[in-house]
């Protein structure tokens, strides 16, 4: 009975090949209706990015790839020429690592003022935290342009802050930091803190408050516990911050030209120059994609170090 009742049973082979021939193409297409609305609202964002963004960055890559005289495109050669002579001309190499080095220490004067006040903003209650985050984002409600006005009167020859050293008595005759890399550094440090601060505390707040508890039950004191517990689970906050001030102050224009003037020459300032004063639209465009690039690749391999370093474990 048994072998009768196995043999008049249908094949399972069959059964599996036919309910996927009905039941797939249902599904696939009721997937596909299901995103035409995302795609529709998507789209207009979509056509920004490319008109505004995608198609000028191409343009401006085609304008340093190519050899002309003056404005003229229609006789243009494609050529390596510009980033040949930007490789080759010892004073845009030294641009190009003051744009790095005065970056890199706008990232550590950020990280440095920046990692207490997100500390302030996770111990203290909601509503405070609330008032304090209203007071650091308050300075990117005000134009750029008119901060660095303020430091200006502040930072000059008979500004507040030489005013007050000569009258403590520290310094004998007013000390340059106007037209000087530590004045730009200052300006981009007062223009880029806010995003250190919000992305720390942002990582600050993911931190299990048990952990710290746990430690300092075991014995650890507030020193140890924050250097081997609050540190290392903030560091992708602080490598999220960092990354963001670096390409910031990478890219900026406006404060190296007002802090620093002729004095300070970053990359994109000289960039600017060329294609808008000296009209080299082809080697000013080699020199946008130079810094692009070099940004780029300094921000990849500090993200792929900490992500593969001891602390790996902490970006996952």
């Amino acid at each position: 009975m048994e072998i009768k009742r196995f043999e008049t049973q249908p094949h399972l082979d069959e059964i599996k090949t036919k309910i996927p021939m009905k039941v797939l193409p249902k599904k696939k297409r009721s997937r596909w209706k299901r995103y035409v609305p995302a795609y529709l609202l998507l789209f207009p964002l979509l056509l920004i990015i490319c008109g505004f963004f995608l198609v000028p960055m191409l343009y401006i890559l085609y304008l340093s790839l190519i050899e002309t005289d003056g404005l003229d495109t229609e006789n243009a050669v494609f050529s390596l020429q510009n980033y040949v002579q930007f490789f080759s001309d010892s004073y845009f190499l030294k641009s190009l690592w003051l744009t790095i080095k005065i970056s890199i220490y706008t990232v550590l004067v950020t990280l440095l003022l920046g990692y207490p006040v997100a500390l302030t903003l996770l111990k203290c209650s909601q509503r405070m935290r609330g008032y304090l985050i209203l007071l650091i984002a308050s300075p990117l409600l005000v134009s750029i342009v008119v901060r660095n006005f303020g430091w200006y009167l502040l930072l000059s020859p008979n500004g507040v802050v030489n005013n007050l050293l000569m009258a403590v008595g520290l310094v004998d005759s007013p000390i340059k930091i106007l037209f000087s890399e530590l004045g730009v550094i200052i300006g981009l440090s007062n223009a880029y803190l806010p995003y250190m601060i919000l992305a720390i505390a942002t990582s600050l707040y993911n931190i299990d408050p048990s952990l710290v508890k746990a430690s300092s039950i075991l014995g650890a004191s507030p020193l140890r516990s924050f250097l081997l517990i609050t540190l290392p689970l903030s560091l992708p906050g602080i490598v999220s911050g960092s990354v963001l001030v670096f390409s910031l102050s990478m890219s900026s224009y406006v404060t190296p030209v007002l802090m620093g003037g002729a004095n300070v020459p970053m990359l994109p300032v000289v960039a600017y120059d060329q294609i808008l004063n000296l009209l080299r639209w082809t080697y000013g465009s080699a020199i946008s994609y130079v810094l692009l690039g070099v940004t780029m690749i300094i921000v990849s391999l500090t993200t792929r170090i900490f992500e593969i370093g001891k602390f790996k474990e902490v970006f996952r």
